[in-house]
């Protein structure tokens, strides 16, 4: 079989192409169409799920052959939207639980697009059923979820990527290269990461019936069960620590692990949080509106600041992170960089890669994130070449928990009013037996929190 097929010719002139050929070599070719194709299955049918799996479709040969999601009419609308855009036109078969999907289908790659809460027993069951993995960030809602999630990655022997795709965004492995790397910033001893959209969700929406098509019981999970007050869906669900970790484990990680990338940063030897719900006590929502954060490093802080109201302290980058180097500073987000030098110097400045002419279904797709889009399909291909050659992608599933973990562990110390020194070889926090029983969250019955020594 010819692995060219019809895609190669308008995958040739995307900025994809360019920086999978640089990133792969040749091999970067025969990765946007192996002889294979791959039997994919999607959990969580959402936005960034369809949008993920859609990414997915247009960089490699798939056959998505199962789709799972506890909202009916969710599922039906992603089970035709997929038969419009994969090859062979099938519907996929659809399930409202993904342990069937996956006793059901033998799948080489799952995609993991449901709220943060399921993360963890969905990973761990999909590399058990014998699948690769994209999971979405945060990896987890506690620090021993992340552990089991590694643990079960290489005790399966599976490829497991995070949707921390920064790392395969195009103007910011640039910035990598181009700057950081090649020193023109000096020795970089600061760091200040910050989110100041206002994207709290805080209303006090009734209690309802549960409609007939969303099986809520499902979708609760391991987490408590609140009283059904509409649809969870998009940003509700993101507004109660319920189910995740707030704007630090949402919009910090993606910074954070960046910037861990670029700095080439494990894990941070303290963290110290403060914060709260200082401006918008009005609603239900009950995550911070207000927070830092400092992760430090031998000679370097990180630190973090979001707020979900007032104005961003720089109007061009309200979601970014910036490097303080003694020769100069790089401001960096999603959107673009620019560098700039201390003293005389000359000012570098790059803007995200959009791929609109190649891609014109980007165009029509529900809630897409353009700017995002290509980075994602980058992100996709080092998936699979991570599988094709046995090693580990760009946004390892290790690399994603010490990301989420500390983003978690900063909102530990927020709610213990103390710094958090994690040791991760012992998988403990030094010294705090209080702040040590919130490493693991409890679990709603009759579900069972994973453990790392038996995966």
């Amino acid at each position: 079989m010819n692995t060219f097929n019809i895609n190669r010719r308008s995958f040739l002139h995307g900025a994809t192409a360019a920086l999978a050929l640089s990133t792969f070599g040749a091999q970067g070719m025969d990765l946007i169409n192996p002889a294979k194709t791959w039997r994919v299955g999607l959990i969580g049918t959402g936005w960034y799920g369809k949008s993920d799996l859609f990414r997915l479709i247009q960089v490699a040969p798939v056959e998505v052959i199962a789709l799972c999601d506890v909202d009916k009419n969710q599922l039906n609308e992603a089970g035709n939207l997929v038969s419009q855009r994969q090859k062979s036109g099938k519907t996929p078969k659809l399930y409202g639980d993904y342990q069937k999907m996956l006793a059901e289908n033998e799948m080489d790659i799952v995609l993991i697009g449901s709220p943060d809460h399921w993360h963890a027993l969905q990973m761990i069951d999909a590399v058990k059923a014998g699948a690769h993995v994209y999971v979405q960030k945060p990896i987890s809602v506690d620090v021993l979820e992340g552990e089991a999630m590694v643990a079960a990655a290489r005790k399966y022997k599976k490829v497991v990527q995070v949707g921390t795709q920064r790392k395969s965004t195009p103007h910011l492995i640039d910035a990598k290269k181009n700057i950081v790397d090649a020193g023109l910033l000096g020795k970089i001893s600061h760091v200040e990461m910050c989110c100041y959209y206002h994207m709290r969700a805080n209303g006090n929406p009734p209690v309802e019936a549960v409609p007939d098509y969303l099986d809520y019981e499902k979708w609760t999970g391991p987490a408590p069960l609140r009283p059904y007050d509409g649809s969870p869906h998009v940003r509700w669900w993101r507004t109660f620590m319920e189910y995740g970790n707030g704007i630090t484990g949402d919009m910090c990680v993606h910074m954070f692990d960046t910037v861990r990338w670029m700095l080439k940063l494990g894990w941070p030897k303290k963290i110290t949080s403060t914060g709260g719900i200082y401006v918008q006590k009005e609603g239900k929502s009950n995550i911070s509106d207000t927070q830092s954060a400092i992760f430090e490093y031998d000679g370097l802080n990180c630190v973090w600041q979001h707020r979900t109201w007032g104005t961003p302290n720089n109007p061009d980058y309200p979601w970014s992170f910036t490097l303080y180097g003694e020769k100069g500073t790089l401001w960096a987000s999603t959107m673009a960089y620019d560098f700039i030098p201390q003293g005389k110097g000359e000012k570098i400045h790059k803007d995200v890669v959009y791929e609109k002419e190649k891609y014109p279904e980007d165009l029509k797709e529900d809630k897409i994130e353009l700017n995002a889009a290509p980075a994602t399909r980058l992100h996709m291909l080092d998936f699979l070449a991570a599988i094709e050659n046995n090693g580990r992608p760009v946004a390892d599933i290790e690399e994603g928990h010490i990301s989420t973990a500390s983003c978690i562990l900063a909102n530990l110390s927020m709610k213990t009013g103390r710094s958090i020194v994690y040791d991760p070889i012992k998988r403990e926090i030094v010294g705090d037996r209080e702040a040590n029983a919130l490493l693991a969250r409890a679990y709603r019955a009759p579900y069972k929190h994973p453990d790392y020594k038996h995966v």
